[in-house]
């Protein structure tokens, strides 16, 4: 990636999903015309479903709750505090290859896991990524992306220490068989969203690196 292609990184904190997403418009728009540097957004989202283009009336909440649905891929999930949302806009050297640019984010992910000392890892045929043991296959990340003019947005979604019972009124990403985690399940004591964001920081802008134009 060239010094023009440089990523900057934009912190929101806690951002509603709606005004998140008229930031991420106005900024996909100055990024794909050439206005913008690549850009990562990183922020945290008040408790929220959203639908990508793919759910299924019978994977929405069965309690009632509101669902916002968006223009990404993938299927429904759930956001709120604790955590980590990442929104990767940036133009891409190859834009038809949507799968090879999932699959970097995946590979930033797992570094993050891995700095904190969890095998994170893929499962064919699912995005996202996963922790897999005797216990079963858990989701510890999601990933849904759009590509257009060139350009992605939506992103990623890391869970540091978050409320996972949100999940169980829904079928998180379409998936039945297999749970939801976070890093603090997982390590078994308290993690913020502060201990994480530098090592996401770091991994995220070294795989973007790759795929970037």
């Amino acid at each position: 990636m060239n010094a023009s292609a440089a990523l900057a990184l934009q912190l929101g904190g806690l951002v509603e999903y709606e005004e998140a997403l008229g930031i991420q418009r106005r900024i996909h728009s100055e990024v794909s015309s050439g206005v913008r540097p690549n850009t990562l957004i990183l922020l945290e989202h008040p408790a929220v479903y959203t639908a990508g283009k793919r759910t299924l009336e019978e994977e929405r909440p069965h309690n009632g709750a509101p669902v916002i649905d968006v223009d990404r891929g993938g299927k429904i999930t759930w956001h709120g505090p604790g955590q980590l949302v990442g929104y990767p806009i940036v133009r891409l050297q190859n834009p038809h290859e949507l799968v090879g640019f999932v699959r970097e984010i995946e590979a930033g992910l797992i570094n993050v896991c891995q700095d904190f000392g969890i095998t994170g890892q893929r499962i064919a045929g699912r995005s996202g990524v996963w922790v897999c043991d005797e216990a079963g296959e858990r989701k510890i990340a999601a990933i849904g992306i759009r590509v257009a003019s060139g350009t992605s947005m939506h992103g990623f979604a890391l869970n540091v220490a978050p409320d996972l019972s949100a999940f169980s009124a829904i079928i998180p990403c379409g998936i039945a068989d297999a749970q939801v985690t976070s890093m603090e399940r997982e390590l078994g004591r308290a993690i913020t969203i502060e201990d994480v964001q530098p090592s996401v920081e770091r991994h995220l802008f070294d795989a973007l690196a790759k795929v970037s134009a």
